[in-house]
């Protein structure tokens, strides 16, 4: 049977695909940053897994005001990177899953869960930055790649509560798939961040560092987390953080930490990274 071996939650800042596709992951201050991931490449490296569900936005690439389902999965064969005003990153086509991806979505709509299904869609930087920051610059993506959109930009967006049940929802449907997977999901966006406005630049650190205590153990406060709170601690683009809500739902009771990372800022962004495993 597939297993959801691992969860893993990264930031999906556009800047950072800017620093790694100019070259400038070395400079003074980029150099931080990118040192919170190297213990994630050499981890994923061994690991290697067959399938990861990547949980992210869209910003206004293959959504727009026209449409915005609040959970969309892609069950194509391929998604390209988006042109996102100044081309397309330079990065590898994602392979998808279409097998299982149809498989998590129909287990999701019989499960309740009212799933937008998307054959033919591109991915931008809330996708392909994850993959940059974790696997590095490759000539191919070295695990196939669902991608799962949940709306975080305009109001409203899930609760807490019903992305945590999403994942808890996931995981059901990756136990019944017949074919011998290891599969990870991956939260994106986040941490605290304001893009506009008088609060533009804010960060709260402290904040943070609970929400990232919260990942790990056998709590599960955070699901009841409400908007309100996200928007008047973390900002309002901080909201994108219930999509790690989906990856810890996902891994069960229980989880223990294999890594964590947080550094500020990232174009007047905090950048959070999170490694975790199901304890059973």
């Amino acid at each position: 049977m597939a297993r959801i071996t691992n969860g893993l939650a990264t930031s999906h800042v556009p800047a950072i695909g800017v620093a790694m596709d100019l070259g400038k992951t070395d400079e003074p201050y980029w150099q931080p940053l990118f040192a919170g991931y190297d213990w994630t490449r050499q981890w994923l490296a061994q690991t290697k897994p067959d399938v990861i569900i990547l949980v992210y936005n869209d910003h206004a690439s293959a959504f727009d005001m026209k449409i915005i389902p609040t959970f969309a999965i892609g069950c194509g064969e391929r998604f390209k990177p988006a042109d996102e005003g100044w081309g397309p990153r330079p990065v590898p086509n994602v392979i998808g899953h279409p097998e299982l991806a149809w498989h998590i979505a129909q287990s999701l709509i019989l499960d309740e869960f009212d799933m937008t299904i998307i054959n033919e869609m591109d991915v931008d930087h809330g996708l392909t930055v994850p993959l940059s920051a974790c696997f590095g610059a490759l000539p191919e993506w070295p695990a196939k790649v669902i991608p799962l959109a949940v709306n975080v930009v305009t109001y409203p967006p899930p609760t807490g509560n019903r992305c945590w049940a999403l994942g808890e929802a996931i995981a059901r449907a990756v136990a019944s798939f017949p074919e011998d997977l290891n599969v990870q999901v991956w939260g994106t966006g986040g941490m605290s961040h304001q893009l506009q406005g008088p609060r533009a630049g804010l960060i709260n650190r402290e904040w943070d560092n609970r929400f990232l205590d919260g990942m790990v153990g056998d709590s599960d406060h955070l699901r009841r987390i409400p908007h309100i709170e996200y928007l008047r601690e973390t900002g309002s683009e901080g909201i994108e953080m219930v999509m790690w809500l989906i990856m810890r739902g996902a891994l069960g009771p229980a989880t223990r930490a294999l890594h964590r990372h947080y550094h500020v800022p990232a174009s007047n962004t905090a950048v959070g990274h999170i490694v975790l495993e199901p304890v059973t």
